[in-house]
């Protein structure tokens, strides 16, 4: 239903940001465009001692100026299958003698952990048109600066309830989240084809955030966790856009 909405309000806005009729393979133009994007990415520093590698997807409300100049706005959706902190790490005294965690119906529990997280910036890149089609795209690099944050996931079996000490708040003060300033760096290939159909991009990305836990008590530690860290994610990234400017009708047309 969400993604129903986000692609009925896209439609319902993109006619009142559609720009005069352009030639995009003789000129360079300025027009809005959507983007919907996808990376793998791999952590380092502090990231990595929580997380393994992970996939995002999001997207953006892009604006590229007739000087090939690309302000954007960029939300991206953090998920990863895989956690390198054990369960002792993660839960500690809620184990019981065998490493277990006893459900609220007083059996044993299957769970599963993930990482979940969001990153939001603000976006300034330029577009070099070498090697391209038309003067509107090349090779480009972009900059931006925002707000990351992630958080450890944890997922019961269907069929039990959760345990007492994981209902509710309570799972607040295991989840590890943490937050804070972000800048990133991407360089890359954009294509914007003569027709306006098929338009892509392929780029190399690296985030730094500068993160602080965003819970006001841990239980592992039995005490709120004042450490300041590090994330970072170096990511291949692959986008693909959706432009709103009119293409200028053909000089002559054959009958």
């Amino acid at each position: 239903m969400k993604c129903k909405s986000l692609i009925f309000t896209i439609l319902l806005i993109a006619p009142f940001l559609a720009n005069a009729q352009q030639d995009i393979k003789s000129e360079p133009i300025h027009t809005w465009m959507f983007e919907v994007t996808y990376a793998y990415q791999f952590p380092g520093k502090d990231t990595k001692v929580l997380y393994d590698n992970n996939n995002t997807i999001g997207g953006s409300v892009i604006y590229k100026s007739k000087s090939n100049w690309l302000f954007s706005f960029n939300g991206n959706f953090i998920s990863g299958n895989n956690v390198n902190i054990t369960r002792e790490e993660l839960f500690g005294d809620i184990l019981d003698n065998n490493g277990e965690i006893i459900t609220g119906d007083g059996i044993y529990g299957s769970y599963a952990l993930f990482e979940r997280g969001a990153h939001f910036q603000a976006r300034v890149g330029k577009i070099f048109p070498v090697l391209s089609p038309n003067p509107n795209c090349g090779f480009f690099v972009q900059g931006g600066l925002g707000y990351l944050f992630n958080r450890v996931r944890c997922e019961f079996g269907s069929y039990a309830s959760p345990p007492p000490a994981l209902a509710d708040d309570y799972l607040y003060g295991y989840d590890r989240m943490r937050g804070g300033f972000a800048w990133s760096g991407e360089i890359g290939y954009i294509f914007l084809s003569n027709s306006r159909i098929f338009n892509f991009s392929l780029s190399l990305e690296f985030t730094q955030a500068y993160t602080k836990s965003l819970r006001q008590w841990d239980f592992k530690l039995m005490e709120k966790d004042n450490n300041l860290y590090i994330d970072q994610y170096v990511g291949i990234r692959a986008a693909i856009y959706i432009p709103t400017y009119k293409r200028k009708p053909a000089e002559f047309y054959y009958y």
